[in-house]
């Protein structure tokens, strides 16, 4: 499964915590399919996949020790055109 995360750093943002972003995502692995620094209402999204909503849960949690995440589950649109009949 594919996943959004939109991330708002806690405090400014920094140097320190854009490394600590950076070894969370390191930690995930081959997982991480792209991580883009944003400018507007979230500093960060994180497209990642895993293999269900539980992973995915679990990667958000830790990730809230420094930031405050929105996940979004992402479908593609020929899933979504095969959901939709």
């Amino acid at each position: 499964m594919i996943f959004i995360g939109l991330c708002r750093l806690e405090g400014k943002p920094s140097k320190e915590k854009t490394a600590k972003v950076m070894e969370y995502v390191k930690k995930m692995g081959p997982g991480i399919k792209g991580l883009y620094m944003t400018l507007g209402r979230y500093d960060a999204v994180i497209i990642f996949e895993a293999p269900d909503e539980k992973a995915a849960m679990k990667g958000s949690i830790m990730m809230s020790e420094f930031m405050k995440t929105e996940t979004l589950v992402a479908v593609s649109i020929e899933e979504a055109i095969k959901i939709l009949g």
